[in-house]
């Protein structure tokens, strides 16, 4: 099986890139979506964290207030830290067991695209065959963020800062996707890749 990791700053519009690889037939481990379920009630994970960082980052109902943990380690370097080397290990177990799963049902032809917005400030590009990054230009990021979810412009930096900068996304990649305007260019653009990818995995699996 091809493993391959899709990845990109902040509001360049990932998710719009993994939708549309999905709609061709990849099979998406969202690293996002991974640490959500990790984050809730009941997950031993859920208990490290509130066990850490205290009550205060809970909801009334329990549920983990996010924007009150975001407030914390995007203001606190160390916590920061402390908080990746909570949820990163757990989210590779848990993408293991989903792309395991996905194997057995599915076959080593399936396409895995794993949806990893910090792939390379985590070192974990080492482990792929390919790397797809998704670019767009700053302001269109800082205006997304702003529209989408709210985000200061100041937010949006301070985030933007705890990434790695698109020079060193663009080093380890194979291919670069710019999602910085026109839809239509950027799902010819998707197509490419996808092509690519189904003859790069044709190619594993016959070797």
């Amino acid at each position: 099986m091809l493993r391959t990791a899709l990845t990109g700053g902040i509001g360049a519009g990932k998710s719009t890139i993994a939708q549309i690889f999905s709609s061709y037939g990849a099979h998406i481990v969202d690293a996002d979506a991974l640490g959500r379920e990790l984050m809730q009630a009941g997950e031993k994970t859920f208990d490290e964290v509130i066990r850490l960082f205290g009550s205060d980052i809970l909801c009334e109902d329990g549920s983990l207030n996010r924007g009150r943990l975001a407030q914390k380690i995007f203001s606190d370097e160390q916590l920061r830290e402390t908080l990746e080397r909570i949820m990163h290990p757990a989210i590779r177990e848990r993408a293991v067991e989903k792309i395991a799963n996905i194997r057995r049902i599915y076959g080593d032809d399936a396409i895995v695209i794993e949806d990893i917005p910090l792939l390379v400030e985590t070192g974990q590009y080492h482990h792929f065959d390919k790397v797809i990054v998704v670019y767009a230009d700053l302001p269109v990021r800082l205006e997304r963020l702003k529209k989408y979810r709210g985000m200061s412009r100041e937010d949006a930096l301070n985030r933007m800062s705890a990434q790695a900068s698109d020079a060193q996304r663009a080093e380890v990649a194979h291919w670069v996707i710019d999602n910085s305007g026109d839809i239509a260019y950027t799902k010819q653009r998707v197509l490419e890749v996808w092509e690519s990818l189904l003859a790069s995995s044709d190619a594993k699996n016959n070797q």
